[in-house]
């Protein structure tokens, strides 16, 4: 018998689904608000929760994650009262069962609820729902803790993995995650890297060689391939693999056969094969440079990274735990970062990622000297004046923007009759932006992360405001991704 939370403000709905719960001899609860649901799910183990969206205290979206992380690790069943193309898609990136809409049909809720049970108990029964080993990977982000689900599955299996993301993002370090957690944990982790394989010596490289099998080959040489035998294989940037080498490799991803240079047999090699790239190999398919048999065959399991600007409240965690393995690494006292240190580092995009902030705070740690605490000082110089030169372009760009409406108003007003000038004054003032910076300055100045945050607020106003709330109209002047989009929304308590 199974455990099953309905969230929802709709009376009729939750004793709908309640009846068609208990009629098929499970056991139903059910909460009208947000804060009484999560108080729920968190106090007792649920193996599936309808989650409503609109909801009197919020959105459910917003803490699905939260719902999906309870002790109970239960599905979620996702509840909309309108058909939401985009709330679908956030709920089935954020690891929903389902998405349904209201009111929907007695047989598809039972089927739904069905499907999502037995999948449960079957992800029980393997044990999937326990913890990984995480060590070396930090974050509490929505975005990257929404990784951890794909490589608890990726760890569970023998399957083929790739793993995309920017430069920087960790990317191998989640492909050894998953290899530590896996079955051949007590095996090599061979590293092959792609960018440097060459048609001439790829098969000595990844088959090996015997003695005497060409020019230089003065012994016998085992290959990366056969190192990896009953263990992980890593192609890193795999994107840069070469075309012909490509096709080389397909084969021997088919067979798990190779041979190596020089010899006539072939041998077997019983590796598990983990990707990485930080390049868009379904654009490189449609180009003809990356092989679109080769992409199916290495992307089974997928997992994308996010970029550390978008993993809201991360940077300082990551900065914590790496203080904290400098200190052990130098021997010293550990050291602490100021709020001034702080501020520098969640106003940077870190084009970088992880592995430039990790470098960032090493220098840092060196510049503080003998010192407890590593003050924005410490930085080196040309960060600072990074961040400075993307600040004043950030400002330039806000205030062009609204000096050329300032023009376009003006002209338009100039040419209009005086019926349409009325519309255009009420549009003036109803605009988010347009006495924004005024105001402010007229005020005792707020100190700039503050100003920053006012503006960044006011600005997404105008967004939605000015289309409507058309998301994908906002995404493409924004250039924001769609997940970040709505993480600024909800730090911002702004209802879309």
């Amino acid at each position: 018998m199974g455990r099953i939370l309905i969230i929802d403000d709709d009376v009729q709905v939750c004793e709908t689904i309640e009846s068609l719960i208990v009629r098929t001899g499970h056991e139903a609860v059910s909460s009208y608000n947000l804060r009484d649901g999560l108080s729920k799910v968190q106090s007792g183990d649920f193996d599936l929760v309808f989650l409503d969206i609109s909801l009197p205290d919020g959105n459910g979206l917003d803490y699905l994650q939260q719902v999906k992380d309870s002790s109970g690790c239960p599905e979620v069943i996702i509840l909309t009262g309108k058909g939401d193309a985009d709330g679908a898609e956030l709920a089935i990136q954020g690891g929903a069962w389902d998405f349904l809409v209201k009111p929907s049909s007695v047989k598809q809720i039972t089927l739904s609820m069905r499907r999502a049970l037995e999948f449960h108990e079957e992800k029980q029964n393997k044990a999937q729902c326990v913890a990984l080993n995480l060590d070396n990977i930090v974050g509490k982000s929505v975005e990257i803790k929404g990784c951890y689900d794909l490589v608890a599955h990726a760890s569970g299996s023998d399957a083929n993995v790739l793993v995309n993301g920017e430069t920087g993002t960790g990317k191998e370090l989640f492909a050894q995650t998953i290899h530590e957690n896996s079955k051949r944990s007590g095996n090599n982790f061979v590293v092959v890297d792609c960018a440097s394989l060459t048609e001439t010596l790829v098969e000595s490289t990844l088959f090996g060689h015997k003695r005497g099998s060409f020019t230089g080959a003065q012994a016998d040489r085992k290959g990366l391939i056969p190192l990896a035998d009953k263990g992980t294989l890593f192609l890193d940037e795999v994107g840069e693999m070469p075309l012909s080498v490509q096709k080389s490799f397909l084969r021997v991803l088919q067979e798990r056969t190779y041979r190596p240079v020089g010899e006539n047999r072939e041998f077997k090699s019983d590796f598990r094969l983990i990707a990485a790239t930080n390049r868009d190999l379904e654009a490189m398919v449609a180009k003809g440079e990356f092989r679109q048999d080769l992409l199916y065959r290495i992307q089974t399991i997928h997992i994308h990274l996010p970029p550390l600007r978008e993993r809201e409240g991360d940077i300082r965690e990551l900065t914590a735990f790496h203080l904290s393995r400098l200190s052990a690494q130098y021997g010293v006292p550990p050291k602490v970062a100021s709020s001034d240190f702080y501020d520098v580092l969640d106003n940077y995009d870190w084009p970088g990622n992880v592995r430039q902030l990790f470098n960032v705070v090493e220098q840092a740690f060196v510049a503080s000297g003998s010192g407890n605490t590593i003050y924005a000082m410490h930085l080196s110089d040309s960060l600072r004046i990074k961040l400075a030169k993307s600040n004043l372009r950030k400002s330039g760009q806000v205030l062009s923007e609204e000096v050329g409406q300032i023009d376009r108003n003006a002209a338009e007003s100039a040419v209009q009759p005086v019926s349409e000038k009325k519309d255009t004054v009420i549009l003036n003032r109803d605009s988010v932006l347009g006495n924004t910076v005024s105001d402010i300055l007229t005020e005792e100045l707020p100190p700039l992360k503050i100003f920053k945050g006012m503006a960044e607020k006011k600005y997404l106003e105008e967004l939605l405001l000015r289309h409507e709330g058309d998301t994908a109209t906002i995404l493409k002047i924004s250039g924001l991704s769609r997940s970040h989009f709505y993480a600024l929304l909800k730090k911002h308590g702004i209802n879309d």
